[in-house]
Parts: C-alpha cells; structure tokens; sequence
C-alpha cells in the first residue's frame, strides 16, 4: 500500500495552537461505525452520547518537561530533548540536540547553577548518548527537568519556548491530562485524546455507571513522526514500554462492559498484550501484578483489533502511523477505512475543526 494514500490537505488555520479554554469544551465528532452516522458535539456531551456503559482505558503517563535549553562551552545556545534514561545509570540519557551537527562526541554543554553534561556518543537516528553531571542539591533528572524544562510542545504549534514572554506555566499544565501521575514522568509526548476530559466529566461519567482504568505506556517522540518509507507495510515502528495493573488486566479481559480505548496509546498498550495473548487471556485475568512489557506493534489496515470496541482519538498528522491504527479502527479486516477516515478529516475540517495535539477529538463507536 503506498504511503501518500494517507496524505490529505490541511489549511494551516486549522492546526490549534493553543486548546480551548476549557478541557472539556474541545469539539467532538461522532462517527457510528455500522450505521455511517456522523454527529458534531462538544465533548462535554460524552454522557449523553453512550447508550451503554463502558470501561474506559486511559494512560497515566505524565508529560516529562523534556525540553533543556543550556549554552556550549565554547558558546551558543543548544537545545537537548531528554527522551529516556540508560538502564542502570539514570544520569547518562538518550537525547536529540540542536544544532545536531555542530555538536560532536566529547562536547559539553551546561546550565549554571544546575548541571553539565557530556556529549558520550551520536547515533543514526540522530539521537545521542549524554551523560548528565548534576549540581548539588539535584537528585536526579526529573528533578533537574521540573526545574528548568518546558514540555516539548511539536512544532507545529509554534511556540517559542525561549522566548522571555512564554508562559511556561500554562503549555506545563494544559499539554497534559488532568489523571497523568506525577510519578510516571515517562512521555515524551502527551496522550492527546485524554487532553479533553475533567475531573467533572470523569466523576459525572462513573456516576452513570461507566468505569475507568489506568495503564501506563511511555510515549516515545516517534509516536508523531511520518512514515518516510515508499509503502505503509516497510515502516518500522519504534518501541515503548507500557504497563497495565491487574485491575485493568481483569477488566479488559472479561469485558463485562465494551471497552473504550481513550487515545492512540491506551489502544497500542492494550493491543500488543492481546495479540501476545490471545490463546491465554483466561489466566492473565487472575493476575496479582502488573503486566510489564514493550510495544513495536504497527496496526494498519487491513488488520483487525482485538482490544477494544470503541475509541476516542483527535485528528492526526498526514502519513502518520496514528492514521494507519485509526484506520484500521474504522473498518477492520479491509482497508477502505483509510478512505472513509480522510472523508471524516475532510468533513471536520469543512466544519472548522481544530487538528493535531491542542485539537478537537473524535469518538468512534
């Protein structure tokens, strides 16, 4: 299948640069998978949407504040993304830089007052191995990073991130879901499709009876990136751990309620442990610790997921791996839901829809 049949034309206007004010009053497009039927809501009307009761999936996963700017020994300015720590040393991190090119193994760069750091090795994902030398009173990166990082919002936002005016605080909060654990800093990026729930919407979702179950998967940068191979079949997925609690294990098993994936992530984390254990799913359900393990799983269609029955997701980059898994969604076992997805997107953006991370969301049932 090649790849440009997942390009589509999106007028740069509706690329949201900032969420909407309140979580909760994002857009919502509803599309009916068996009917065709398609709705335009807002997704504060998520209770008065489902006419049964679902288990819904969420990733805990908290943003880490990723994105350094420090100067060069020699001087400049560089930029150092902090993606994932070496197993075994939590100061020597894999990191992307910028300028990339300038900065050779054995440079160093630093922040005053809270760390210098080490170029250790460049690698040909243009990614980098950095070892990290804290100041005192520092304990670790995530420490350091709270400190001085800022999120690492995409690009196509376009935010400048150094400018004196930016309001840190505010991309901190809002690029986010308001159930990320503070103790799973683990994402590079955020969960997008959890962005648009509150506390409210949540409590006033379990009080009809609706329930609500956390996994963690680490969502890595390349979650975002395009395909740039010739065909769909020949990309490569990159690799994230995710865990899954036994309470989640139990419920996404038994499935006494359809189960609702919330976002891209959840349904890669759920996905990847089904196809693992499909023949053994019985056992897992009576499992007294969480499933730990790690996903390169790539969904397209024509396949078929086995996970979940209905998802929510916002709209997503053109030749992106995300299109593909949504697709697959959409129509399982062929692949015309690539078609019918692009003829959703062309209908959200004809109603004025806001795209991509600070977007609207979708719900398909």
């Amino acid at each position: 299948m090649d790849a440009s049949i997942l390009d589509y034309e999106l007028p740069p206007e509706r690329i949201a640069r900032f969420p909407a004010q309140k979580r909760d009053e994002s857009r919502l497009l509803l599309y009916e998978r068996k009917s065709g039927r398609v709705e335009h809501l807002h997704f504060r009307d998520l209770p008065n949407l489902l006419s049964q009761q679902f288990d819904f999936f969420i990733n805990d996963a908290s943003v880490l504040k990723a994105r350094i700017f420090a100067n060069k020994e020699s001087g400049g300015m560089v930029e150092c993304l902090a993606l994932s720590p070496s197993t075994g040393d939590e100061t020597l991190w894999t990191c992307m830089l910028r300028p990339a090119k300038r900065l050779k193994i054995g440079s160093t760069f630093y922040k005053e007052g809270f760390f210098k750091a080490r170029i250790m090795e460049k690698f040909d994902d243009g990614t980098a191995s950095v070892k990290f030398e804290l100041a005192p009173g520092i304990s670790n990166m995530v420490e350091l990073t709270e400190s001085i990082g800022v999120v690492p919002l995409p690009p196509y936002i376009g935010r400048d991130q150094r400018a004196t005016d930016y309001d840190r605080d505010f991309d901190n909060a809002r690029y986010g879901t308001v159930y990320a654990d503070p103790q799973k800093r683990v994402a590079a990026a955020a969960p997008t499709a959890g962005l648009h729930f509150t506390n409210q919407l949540i409590n006033g979702l379990k009080d009809i009876g609706h329930e609500f179950y956390k996994l963690t998967l680490h969502v890595g940068i390349g979650t975002f990136k395009p395909m740039t191979s010739q065909t769909v079949e020949e990309h490569r997925m990159h690799c994230e751990v995710y865990e899954i609690p036994p309470e989640t294990l139990k419920a996404a098993i038994k499935r006494e309620r359809p189960n609702l994936a919330v976002g891209t992530t959840s349904l890669r984390a759920l996905e990847d442990f089904y196809r693992k254990h499909h023949s053994e799913l019985p056992k897992y359900a009576l499992a007294s610790a969480p499933y730990i393990d790690s996903a390169s799983l790539f969904v397209y269609p024509p396949q078929k997921l086995l996970s979940a029955d209905a998802m929510i997701t916002n709209f997503h980059l053109p030749r992106s791996t995300l299109m593909c898994l949504v697709s697959a969604f959409i129509s399982p076992g062929a692949e015309t839901g690539i078609k019918t997805l692009k003829e959703l997107y062309k209908i959200a953006i004809d109603k004025s829809y806001n795209f991509y991370s600070y977007g609207d969301a979708m719900l398909i049932l």
